[in-house]
């Protein structure tokens, strides 16, 4: 009489089915599930700043989501994305968040220097490759850390040919007016000495704490010194805030500055009050791959319109996904050494890395004026 022997039959049968079910499964993956890798985004999502991160954290969802849909990943890619509200201590608890997590691999972040400055400590000591895609202040790649990396040139940039411009269009007594971040502080320091360099003189420096209303003692102040035009070194609602007063004052010249306050929500504060106006910004150049990605987040149908940051923060995400393909998802030190040596062709344009880690992109100066309630291209 034969008898079977129901277990090892039952064994059997399963080591049979995991082997086909193996077998099946495409060379590298999981039989049952693809690796699920997170990239993180930090931005101003709320408060005065929120038009820019909004703008940019779509940029970001863009890349992820072209990634994740093109097949040519052996990973998901998941993004991470968090609210620093454009403060320091915000900013640095979204970084521990992203820190303390183990499956997100590398970030990008922030467009206030003085957040970006509060959060690299962080990466830093937690070895996370970390690209800025907003904050400009030199300080931020002075120190070649090798896990920090910069797709935006610095406030040095554009503060440079701004000041020889001014110098040469505008009058040689310019008076300044100044938030007393490390934005603030480094547009004061970095326009005064292109400025004075030029041959020009500032006739007073005036500074206020971010959040600041009035600034109409300070601006009365200025008037005193009839300068040619008021520099602010500052962001959106306070430049907004300080061209309203000055028009109120009667102080009729033009305010200048860089791209911090170069945005649609200075219009809508400034009102009226916003025409004369001048931003100096990098020029942004045009390309195809820029024309696509314009496309494609219109196609995206975002709630937000695109914005200055928007192709800054696609890029960046491109970047840390083309080193995952490098280096793969494991080795963070490996991570940033393949962001750090790539040659990436994006939206921005050509991007590579000095050895501190700062976008090699040359600036050229475009600037931008208020007039009729809209930024306007400057011949």
């Amino acid at each position: 009489m034969m008898t079977f022997d129901f277990a090892r039959i039952r064994q059997g049968a399963a080591a049979l089915a995991v082997g086909l079910a193996s077998a099946a499964a495409p060379m590298g993956s999981s039989a049952f599930a693809q690796e699920t890798v997170k990239i993180g985004f930090i931005g101003p999502l709320s408060g005065g700043n929120a038009q820019q991160g909004l703008s940019a954290r779509n940029g970001f969802q863009l890349a992820i989501d072209q990634a994740n849909a093109s097949g040519s990943l052996p990973f998901k890619i998941e993004g991470v994305v968090l609210d620093d509200a454009a403060n320091p201590q915000t900013g640095v608890a979204a970084a521990l968040k992203l820190t303390n997590d183990p499956a997100v691999v590398a970030a990008t972040g922030h467009w206030n220097s003085g957040v970006a400055l509060a959060t690299i400590p962080v990466f830093s000591r937690a070895q996370m490759p970390f690209i800025v895609w907003g904050a400009i202040s030199p300080k931020i790649t002075e120190t070649n850390n090798p896990f920090v990396t910069r797709v935006v040139t610095t406030l040095v940039n554009t503060n440079e040919p701004l000041a020889k411009w001014a110098a040469e269009s505008v009058g040689k007594k310019i008076a300044i007016v100044a938030d007393t971040s490390d934005y603030g502080m480094a547009n004061v320091k970095a326009f005064t000495d292109f400025y004075t360099k030029n041959g020009g003189t500032i006739s007073a420096t005036e500074t206020a704490p971010v959040g600041t209303t009035d600034f109409r003692a300070i601006l009365t102040k200025i008037k005193g010194t009839s300068p040619d035009a008021v520099y602010f070194g500052g962001v959106v609602t306070e430049a907004a805030l300080v061209r309203q007063q000055m028009v109120e004052l009667g102080l009729n010249v033009p305010m200048i500055g860089v791209d911090g306050f170069h945005d649609p929500e200075f219009l809508k504060i400034a009102g009226a009050a916003g025409n004369g106006t001048i931003s100096g910004i990098a020029k942004e150049q045009g390309n195809p791959k820029l024309e696509k990605m314009n496309a494609d987040y219109e196609a995206a149908k975002f709630a937000e319109p695109s914005g200055p940051y928007t192709k800054n923060a696609f890029d960046a995400a491109n970047i840390i996904i083309e080193a995952l393909k490098t280096a793969g998802t494991k080795d963070k030190a490996a991570i940033a050494k393949a962001i750090r040596d790539i040659n990436y062709d994006g939206a921005m344009g050509l991007t590579t890395f000095d050895e501190n880690g700062q976008t090699k992109r040359p600036v050229e100066l475009e600037l931008r004026e208020v007039k009729d309630g809209a930024w306007t291209t400057r011949p």
